[in-house]
């Protein structure tokens, strides 16, 4: 028992980075520091238990801490480099900046449901050929990041940005010129591209800057934006439709984007680690907001130096190059990631399905108009915006609890070595239970409608499957971004390619299948593809951290094979 007993930190003096002086520097400018990647190899050894021996804890100590909270460093880190130079309100300020611009992605979807209808009348086609142009949509969403993400990770957040907002805003000036079907199929697809990068980029910046210990408080701020978007533009595209006509809407895209992404480009820091390290290095021109000249010249005349020869290193391996997605398939063919997307992709299906199909069936049940269907997504978005809030206060406190178990001191932004920790337990005891409720909950909301039920019945189980499917979702992610610390974005893209892909069937087959079986059992059907598939995750939290042990011994031979032959190259080129 004694080796298992928690034991308290020293109190060390702050990094100079985390200095008064540093956060004095960072106050006097717009641009907030980024930081480095939360990577095993680099940039700073992680914390891991042996850290921590020798230094001396009582009993009494021990037993007087709080019993679901292992000890802490706040102010007094152990020797080495801080994970991020960030204070606690800058990382949350950069986190939810590059949730807000991730906003578009989900906004781009659900802002079109309740047009649905209107559009296929006007264009004179079908509601099976209408819901092809969001099938598609979510198709091009699943491939698009692959492309991106393996430049962001590479090259950069901010030059991602820029490409991302060039071809929305190109594809919403299309949208909204056009009345042919072809040319809104065409042009939604490029939407699609557009848009769904940026949430692997905001899953990257999360990546950049937060370590596995605090991910899930920031799940709220990450996710909170997308979700309000996923809320809200129904609504707003129902209000828009139904006053000033469904072309309007894409005026809308346009012009909230230019609202949201030009201060971004402005000022949103690079946080990508291979451009900038730990935020102290300074980005190359493309990487480069307006603010970063000033900020490095007030850090120099602080003292605040950073490591020369490391700078010249990511300086010499910075360049651009085509996109390779094969870095996202790579996720895709890993055993314990698969599973993970699979999961995921089920969750979202049963959401996209339930989303599309809803215009028509409130239509056709409740003879509702275009505003009064675009307010009955409300339950769901407001589900969703209730599971960002939760899921993360239940990762936390799930992960603190294995921490406390297994006597592993979590300091305040340090790299956790999560080599021998069971990371898989800890997310997926909190997602495996609420993925039923959520099954339930859509099985529910198909037959309330079968039953033409009061509206409360719908509503009540739209909350429920929103709030249940999100929380799910969230938690899956967060354990994704832990499986790949060095590669959030590549991650994330591999998660938006199953998800979508998987939500592509789904929205295909949801109005086929109410045809051909009725509301209540084409829902029935999905959920429970959904639910019987959860039992797998139990076998994850049993062999994923083999499964884990073994791809990183397999990763780490891959990298000293490569660096061997690089010598070899280098020694030959001297010759």
């Amino acid at each position: 028992m004694a080796d298992k007993q928690m034991t308290s930190s020293p109190i060390i003096s702050r990094n100079v980075d985390n200095s008064t002086t540093a956060r004095t520097d960072l106050l006097k400018t717009p641009s907030i520091e980024s930081s480095p990647r939360e990577d095993n190899s680099q940039d700073g050894k992680p914390i891991t238990k042996n850290d921590f021996q020798g230094v001396s804890a009582s009993k009494h100590e021990t037993e007087t801490s709080s019993r679901d909270t292992p000890p802490e460093v706040p102010s007094g880190n152990p020797p080495g480099e801080d994970y991020s130079v960030l204070t606690v309100p800058q990382k949350r300020m950069v986190v939810f900046t590059a949730s807000v611009a991730s906003v578009f992605s989900p906004m781009a979807t659900s802002i079109y449901y309740p047009s649905l209808e209107i559009i296929a009348k006007d264009l004179g086609v079908s509601n099976s050929q209408i819901s092809l142009t969001v099938t598609l949509f979510l198709v091009i969403q699943g491939i698009a990041p692959s492309f991106i993400a393996d430049l962001a990770d590479r090259s950069g957040r901010r030059p991602m940005y820029i490409v991302c907002f060039i071809l929305f805003n190109a594809a919403n000036i299309g949208l909204a010129l056009q009345n042919n079907f072809v040319a809104l199929l065409i042009l939604r697809m490029l939407q699609a591209g557009g848009s769904s990068g940026t949430i692997a980029l905001a899953n990257g910046v999360v990546g950049d800057t937060i370590t596995s210990s605090e991910r899930g408080q920031y799940i709220a701020y990450s996710s909170f934006a997308s979700i309000f978007g996923v809320l809200v533009a129904p609504i707003l595209g129902g209000a828009i439709a139904q006053y000033a006509g469904w072309h309007f809407v894409f005026w809308f895209l346009f012009i909230f984007s230019c609202v949201v992404n030009i201060p971004l480009i402005l000022f949103f820091p690079e946080t990508c680690r291979r451009v900038v390290d730990n935020g102290s290095i300074p980005p190359p021109f493309l990487s480069r907001n307006i603010t970063d000249n000033i900020r490095h010249k007030n850090r120099a005349k602080a003292g605040l130096v950073y490591d020369e020869e490391k700078a010249v290193d990511i300086k010499s391996k910075y360049r651009f190059s085509l996109p390779n997605p094969f870095s996202t398939l790579k996720v895709l063919l890993d055993l314990e990631s698969a599973l993970v997307l699979v999961a995921t992709g089920l969750c979202l299906g049963n959401f996209y399905a339930t989303s599309t199909a809803s215009s028509k069936i409130f239509f056709e049940v409740y003879n509702f108009n275009q505003l009064q269907v675009s307010l009955m997504f409300i339950p769901l978005g407001g589900g969703s915006i209730l599971a960002a809030f939760t899921a993360g206060i239940m990762v936390d406190q799930n992960y603190r609890r294995h921490a406390t178990r297994l006597g592993i001191p979590i300091v305040r932004n340090r790299a956790q070595d999560l080599t021998d920790f069971p990371i898989e337990k800890a997310r997926l005891q909190v997602a495996f239970p609420v993925a039923f409720i959520s099954g339930a909950a859509v099985i529910g909301f198909g037959w309330s409608l079968v039953h033409k039920t009061s509206l409360a019945g719908p509503v009540i189980t739209m909350f429920v499957a929103g709030w249940g499917l999100t929380c799910s979702v969230q938690v899956l992610n967060v354990l994704l971004v832990d499986l790949f610390p060095g590669k959030p974005s590549v991650a994330t893209a591999a998660n938006n390619l199953v998800r979508c892909e998987i939500g592509a069937v789904f929205t295909a087959v949801i109005v086929p299948l109410i045809d051909a079986v009725g509301t209540g059992w084409a829902f029935t059907i999905l959920s429970l593809i959904s639910v019987a598939f959860n039992p797998v995750l139990l076998i994850l939290m049993r062999k994923g951290p083999e499964w884990r042990k073994q791809r990183k011994a397999k990763e780490e031979k891959a990298r000293s094979q490569k660096e061997e032959k690089s010598k070899k190259r280098d020694m030959e080129t001297r010759r």
